[in-house]
């Protein structure tokens, strides 16, 4: 049978705090609703639609693509509402699966049971059930109903199984009972559960399915309960790395916000933070402190102590840091060097190539064995335009060394130390670009002719 999603996305999120709509505050960087509708495009829905209310242009402009359907709930009068706004765009021989765009961590897998016993309903067992509706089983353990926290007995609220409103359910059943939800509650709400008891009263077996871990059903509503949600996406993280073969100093201190993928024996020290799509290929080592943004890192390269590499391409067995910064349209090639406080945009650096210290490279292109020595900047921005600097194979460029672009250093050329360089270096030419020097016989600081002044004050 064919599978549509619904995720109800609507609501306001006032314990949040915030003008920002609940399902856009970030997890890992992404927006609430972007993890869920991850989760959702692994089942292969025919159509996703998501039920948007408060903040609903935001929501829209932040996550549209092709396979959603955008369903504007301009009231927000209740779950069983909100699903009956999208029903009109549902094909009635299909099974619709119910999803909240604040609760981020579910499992494909667990939705993948439920929509194989629909009918059914995921439920979870708590410590602390408050303020849950609670699941009514019958004493052959069959569901019967729901009933919200406000609405339920002394008894009925000593019960710790809770229902967690996701719910796989044939659209035929849908169209035919979400009509008659009525609003007689504490709340005055139109609740989606009421469906599954009118399904139990005349005949239907409603599966009621317990969720593994109760943190996959865990909603968002106040900053509390993100961070809470930070706390086991990092640890989900961090427990697939490892189960894939890479060693983490602290898996309690490390950060993916993106899809990092690693090749065998990778290591990672503490406080990492991984954004984007990261690869790191075998044998990489990664120091602690270290950002790592949509970059490829290949193998056998180690890149140390709080350096940040973004949008770059790094190759094999290079070496980056400590405290160095690949900004992005940054490649090194194999075995290529940039060491402390350097920083790289745009640059291609040639194999076996190093750039050791205090050193800016921009607009640049470098060849093979290139040696650019500490203090050396690439002068790449003339205020309105950026122009590059090329250095062939073999150009060794002295310390504190100013080279203004458009420039070339041709294969083999030398760049004095202390020159700024502004026309072009041959092949196998040494450049020089100093100012004359000259030594000041007898100089005095300020210091020493003040002080000679005042001897001399007081000897006359």
């Amino acid at each position: 049978m064919k599978l549509e999603v619904v995720i109800l996305a609507a609501g306001r999120g006032t314990r949040m705090r915030s003008n920002l709509p609940k399902v856009l505050h970030p997890l890992a960087s992404r927006p609430l609703l972007a993890h869920v509708l991850d989760s959702a495009r692994t089942l292969m829905p025919v159509r996703i639609h998501v039920v948007i209310g408060h903040g609903s242009e935001l929501v829209r402009e932040a996550l549209d693509a092709k396979d959603l359907v955008w369903v504007l709930q301009e009231e927000q009068l209740g779950t069983g509402h909100a699903v009956l706004q999208a029903m009109p765009g549902i094909d009635v021989d299909s099974t619709v699966l119910v999803l909240y765009g604040d609760v981020p961590l579910l499992r494909a897998s667990t939705l993948e049971g439920l929509i194989d016993n629909s009918p059914a309903l995921l439920t979870a067992n708590l410590e602390d059930p408050d303020g849950y509706g609670r699941v009514l089983r019958d004493s052959a353990d069959q569901l019967q109903g729901v009933v919200e926290h406000k609405d339920a007995s002394d008894e009925q609220r000593a019960v710790c199984e809770i229902n967690t409103g996701v719910l796989a359910y044939p659209a035929a059943l849908l169209v035919e009972y979400l009509p008659r939800v009525g609003n007689a509650n504490a709340q005055g709400e139109y609740y989606l559960p009421d469906i599954l008891s009118m399904a139990v009263q005349e005949g239907h077996c409603v599966a009621a399915l317990r969720a593994s871990e109760a943190s996959e059903v865990m909603g968002i509503n106040d900053r509390v309960q993100l961070a809470e949600a930070e706390t086991v996406y990092r640890q989900r993280a961090a427990e697939a790395l490892m189960l894939a073969g890479v060693s983490l100093a602290d898996p309690t201190r490390i950060d993916v916000r993106g899809s990092l993928s690693c090749g065998r024996d990778v290591s990672i020290d503490v406080n990492c933070v991984f954004e984007g799509e990261v690869t790191l290929g075998e044998g990489v080592r990664i120091g602690p402190n270290c950002l790592v943004r949509n970059s490829t890192i290949a193998a056998g390269t180690e890149v140390q102590a709080m350096s940040h590499i973004d949008d770059s391409d790094v190759g094999d067995s290079c070496s980056v840091g400590p405290y160095a910064r690949l900004r992005p349209g940054t490649t090194l090639a194999k075995g290529a060097r940039i060491g402390n406080f350097v920083e790289t945009k745009k640059a291609l650096i040639g194999e076996g190539s190093k750039v050791n210290h205090l050193s800016y490279v921009g607009d640049a292109e470098l060849g093979d064995g290139v040696n650019v020595g500490a203090g050396t900047i690439t002068c790449n921005y003339d205020g309105v335009n950026k122009h590059k600097t090329s250095l062939g194979d073999g150009v060794f460029v002295g310390s504190n060394s100013t080279l203004v672009a458009p420039l070339e250093v041709g294969a083999g050329g030398f760049v004095a130390a202390g020159s700024t360089v502004t026309r072009d270096v041959p092949e196998r030419t040494l450049g020089v670009s100093r100012a004359k020097q000259r030594n000041i016989d007898g100089w005095q600081t300020p210091k020493q002719r003040a002080d000679d002044e005042k001897n001399q004050a007081q000897g006359d």
